[in-house]
């Protein structure tokens, strides 16, 4: 009998795992009563109720399972690292709040049983906020006219992979895993399946915009060289003009020494350019090296604290 590994990795998610946990159990052994499974949460150091709901539906149900990281590891790191614990011949990832709907599940087993190794959800409309939906929509356009391997628009995770695939995954070693992009450069032929993202079903969304930034400049340090070739590019032009500015001024002043008055004003000006485009692009560059160091130092995707009904892995 194969076996199904769903994963669901939550925050503060203290109205929302009880009702996923019940609505997933109900999938599985109503619409796939042939297969085995596990449900397997892993929670971020929530600080709400959500920890001890988690211990409670592992006492009910010993298929479901629970990780407890002894820290917030953030957005990408928990869920990546919950994929790889589990045992499952494929693995289903999706979020605790009913945004990536539970009816996905069958669709995605069917199209893995024709032979698919990676089924993704890709939204195509979302009931939350229409000025995200477009602001996210921009974003993903950009990205992947600017990226140099093929970026997959409104991909947020959701999806299936094969345990062939899981053990890419595993043998990667990233300390700073991005799962979209990673899925899109490496993953198998893949089949997509659309959905529109309904709203959350209760409790508020922990994406503030410093998280939607960090996942944009992940993907941007990840998989382009725009910002490093843009900064090289635009600061010869930049040389070149103030250069051509620089000779036209000397010129013009050796000719007409008297009748032609400089100023502070164009000195002004172009010091105070020139300083903006450099702030700007020791910023940039200081992102592709805040990437390079993060993975330099070979740190855990996370570090357990507790783990429920793996059996022997009980006690780490």
């Amino acid at each position: 009998m194969k076996k199904i590994s769903i994963l669901i990795p939550c925050y503060n998610e203290e109205e929302n795992v009880a009702p996923i946990s019940a609505e997933v159990v109900k999938t599985l052994e109503v619409e796939l009563p042939e297969y085995d499974y596990e449900l397997i949460f892993i929670d971020n150091d929530s600080t709400d109720q959500t920890r001890p709901i988690l211990r409670r539906l592992c006492a009910d149900n010993p298929r479901i399972k629970a990780i407890f990281n002894a820290k917030n590891f953030g957005q990408f790191n928990s869920p990546y690292y919950g994929m790889l614990q589990a045992d499952g011949d494929c693995v289903i990832s999706m979020v605790a709040d009913f945004q990536d709907p539970v009816e996905l599940i069958p669709k995605y087993v069917r199209e893995w049983e024709n032979g698919y190794k990676i089924v993704i959800g890709i939204k195509t409309g979302s009931k939350e906020n229409p000025v995200m939906y477009g602001l996210r929509s921009c974003y993903y356009k950009l990205i992947k006219k600017l990226s140099d391997v093929e970026q997959i628009e409104h991909f947020t995770g959701s999806g299936l992979y094969d345990r062939d695939f899981i053990e890419i995954l595993r043998s990667l070693d990233d300390p700073t895993p991005f799962l979209r992009g990673i899925v899109a450069e490496l993953g198998y032929k893949r089949k997509e399946i659309p959905y529109v993202q309904p709203e959350r079903r209760a409790g508020k969304t922990h994406n503030n915009f410093y998280r939607l930034y960090d996942a944009a400049m992940l993907s941007v340090t990840s998989y382009t060289k725009v910002g490093l070739r843009l900064a090289t590019i635009f600061g010869g032009v930049c040389a070149a003009v103030s250069m051509a500015v620089a000779v036209f001024y000397l010129v013009m002043k050796l000719l007409y020494w008297y009748d032609f008055p400089a100023g502070m004003a164009p000195v002004l000006i172009g010091m105070c350019f020139l300083g903006s485009v450099q702030i700007f692009f020791i910023g940039l560059v200081g992102e592709y090296i805040l990437s390079i160091n993060s993975r330099v130092m070979k740190r855990p995707l996370v570090v357990e604290e507790e783990r429920i009904n793996f059996g022997e892995q009980d006690e780490i």
